[in-house]
């Protein structure tokens, strides 16, 4: 047997360590890599179960046009059945010379198939169009829950990381107000400040606390309303960008306006159903109209007896037309009739319901999104003006002309600027693509151009 040296043996084991190592940083590496808005889209694609309704939904829906098209094609029918019967006759008067009295036993069977092709049945050509309308709608209604989970996405997204930075921010108030407290305290024993600095600074301390305790809180929340549509909590996201730059609208609203008009899916939808509704008073109309069928048929029915004594078989072939004229039906179709057109005058008004809320929504995202673009260059300035105040607050408080408690809120107000900023900034991003969803033209392109402005690569 070979032998094999030590300094071999230490070389080998070393370099499976290292290769160990080395595959376990990439998976941490892989754990710790941030993921990006489009990434998080990419999941809910797979796993948010709204979605997956809506295609249920729409599969269905494909179906009815097939459904319909059943109406004008032929139908064929198979019946076929058997028989043992027992009799028992007796003779009151006279003689029967084909049948003898007493009981006697017989089988029979028989079958028949008949074929039917309709030539003219108005209802049947109207509910073909009507399924074509059905599934366009069915249609439109998939491209909405497209368009809304784009949007949920995007909102849940921004609210985990609107969530985390309140903490981050958190952290570093709390960081700040207990090196106040510390210092308030050495100041309070050598006595260059009064007890109500401590007590002021340990108050602003106390009150972080729960301002901690509840942006933990409200992170976990967003975190799993992230869960809820891609199945599971992702542990870090990509954040926005610090240059990011809020880009005022090439578009007014009066164009926005029009577009939504235009491509709004909910008025589309909803001129479907004006069209559904309209067919259905045609279709039922046509409960007045006759029919006009193209039938045939084969009969064979067979006994080895009967009650008479006789057996027999019979053959029977047909071919023809059958028309049928209704000429009263109690009122039911005329009944049928008032309440499509009843049904229609809705979809009228639900159509009117629908063009007036689009054009409120989008109303009310141009004038958010003009809202967020102008937050976030009146915040980006407030966080300038407030790092200075503190700045000068805090050269004041060193030669003695402010006070501890003037500090704490310049430092207040510092952190809430900087909140306040990334909040503006994440309702931008956010606003952008409600904007696009409510006016119908929002797509995954749209979501790539927001995914631009995040920090996307390794944490």
């Amino acid at each position: 047997m070979p032998k094999i040296s030590l300094s071999l043996l230490i070389k080998s084991f070393l370099v499976k360590t290292t290769l160990l190592l080395l595959a376990f940083a990439l998976d941490v590496n892989a754990e710790d890599k941030p993921y990006s808005l489009v990434e998080v889209y990419q999941q809910a694609l797979e796993n948010d179960p709204n979605l997956a309704s809506a295609l249920s939904a729409n599969q269905a829906a494909q179906e009815v046009i097939e459904q319909a098209k059943a109406l004008y094609r032929p139908t064929i029918t198979l019946n076929a059945g058997a028989s043992a019967t027992q009799t028992d006759i007796r003779f009151l008067t006279g003689f029967n010379p084909f049948r003898a009295e007493g009981r006697s036993n017989f089988e029979g069977y028989n079958y028949g198939v008949q074929a039917r092709q309709p030539i003219y049945r108005k209802d049947s050509l109207v509910q073909i169009d009507q399924s074509k309308v059905q599934v366009s709608r069915a249609d439109k209604q998939l491209n909405l829950s497209k368009q809304d989970l784009i949007l949920r996405v995007t909102q849940a997204y921004f609210d985990v990381l609107l969530a985390q930075d309140k903490i981050t921010l958190i952290i570093a108030q709390k960081a700040a107000i207990l090196s106040q407290l510390e210092q308030a305290k050495a100041n309070f024993e050598v006595g260059t400040a009064t007890i109500t600095d401590v007590n002021e600074a340990q108050a602003r301390f106390d009150l972080v606390l729960a301002q901690e305790i509840a942006a933990i809180n409200e992170h976990q929340i967003a975190k799993h309303a992230v869960q809820a549509i891609t199945g599971r909590a992702p542990p870090k996201l990509a954040t926005v960008r610090a240059d990011l730059v809020a880009t005022g609208l090439s578009q007014d609203l009066q164009q926005w306006l029009e577009v939504s008009a235009q491509n709004n899916l909910n008025i589309q939808i909803q001129q479907d159903a004006l069209a559904i509704a309209a067919q259905e008073v045609e279709r039922l109309r046509a409960g007045h109209l006759p029919t006009l069928d193209a039938v045939a048929s084969h009969t064979n029915n067979y006994a080895n007896g009967s009650a008479n004594g006789l057996g027999s078989e019979l053959k029977t072939s047909t071919i023809g037309l059958q028309l049928e004229i209704p000429l009263y039906q109690g009122g039911a179709v005329s009944s049928r009739v008032r309440q499509a057109v009843l049904n229609q005058q809705k979809a009228q008004d639900d159509l009117q319901i629908a063009r007036r809320s689009a054009e409120l929504e989008t109303q009310r995202a141009y004038l958010n999104l003009s809202s967020s673009i102008a937050q976030v260059k009146a915040f980006e300035q407030a966080l300038i003006s407030s790092q200075s105040q503190l700045d000068s607050t805090k050269l004041g408080y060193e030669v003695g002309v402010r006070t501890s408690v003037d500090v704490l809120n310049a430092q207040q107000q510092l952190f809430t600027a900087k909140r306040d900023l990334l909040q503006a900034r994440y309702s931008y991003l956010v606003n952008v693509v409600r904007l696009k969803a409510v006016a119908g033209v929002v797509a995954e392109p749209d979501l790539a151009e927001v995914n631009q402005q995040l920090v996307v690569g390794a944490g």
